[in-house]
């Protein structure tokens, strides 16, 4: 009791020096910050982004966050929320597809290209226009795993989104010495379902997707038939498009695969 009432007097004091004025409410003396890159008319604000839902007559909506090229693995769990969703009564679930617009590590692929990609993936019909909403979540990577996964969950409910699809080691990274994952897999999953103030938001979870050489598709991944499937990792995907390779089909939307070959080998002759 001793500790809480000097933490009182100590706020009290700060307030009363900082003089005859005090400003609250919304400022309206700063412009919005403008990068002028190309790319400023999908910084949507959460003001911004809850007006869109609504000239789109979503009844419900749907967030994804990635910092990686969409391939149809993501695609397939993206279709498949919007379907469980309009199963469960909801007439217009949109979509907002999210992608993270600050600092990740170098070996990422960087905004400007990514936002070439979700743009081809929507012109190939993968994920469709009339239900999907693209915009730039400005916040960096810090890959802090279980306690980022929280941020991003929270601010996307703060954008009018009331479900979340939680992937695979969100914000994961793996051991510098060992290269094992830090987290396990489903750790941001559970802490999020375990998070408080998330109310009006639910926790979708994300199903294992691969290749189904079978299908010649992406696929759920069923163990019952291992043989059937390959996990083709970020770094296999990275090496494909550097020497210039088409993927297996079903893997990634033609001309999303060709953005990352044409980013990829922009490198190259900058090299």
């Amino acid at each position: 009791m001793h500790i809480l009432f000097r933490v009182i007097c100590t706020l009290s004091s700060m307030v009363m020096e900082s003089g005859d004025w005090l400003v609250g409410g919304d400022l309206q003396v700063l412009d919005k910050i403008s990068w002028n890159d190309g790319l400023d008319e999908y910084r949507l604000t959460p003001t911004e982004l809850k007006q869109r839902f609504k000239e789109m007559n979503a009844d419900a909506v749907f967030a994804f966050q990635l910092r990686n090229p969409v391939h149809n693995g993501h695609a397939l769990l993206m279709q498949d929320t919007h379907k469980r969703l309009v199963e469960r009564g909801y007439r217009r679930p949109v979509l907002l597809l999210h992608p993270l617009g600050g600092w990740t590590k170098d070996d990422d692929v960087p905004l400007e290209w990514r936002m070439k990609q979700h743009a081809a993936v929507l012109d190939e019909g993968v994920l469709k226009h009339e239900n999907t909403i693209v915009a730039i979540f400005p916040s960096p990577m810090m890959y802090a795993g279980p306690t980022e996964v929280q941020w991003h969950c929270r601010a996307r409910m703060v954008a009018g989104a009331n479900f979340y699809i939680v992937g695979r080691d969100p914000a994961g990274m793996p051991h510098p010495a060992t290269g094992k994952d830090l987290y396990e897999p489903t750790h941001g999953a559970k802490v999020l379902t375990m998070a408080p103030g998330l109310i009006t938001l639910e926790i979708v979870p994300f199903k294992v997707a691969a290749y189904n050489k079978e299908k010649k598709a992406m696929d759920f991944y069923d163990p019952m038939n291992h043989q059937d499937f390959d996990f083709i990792s970020g770094t296999r995907m990275r090496k494909m498009a550097r020497e210039g390779q088409n993927p297996p089909e079903g893997f990634m939307a033609p001309k999303a695969w060709k953005v990352l070959v044409e980013y990829y080998q922009s490198l190259e002759k900058a090299a």
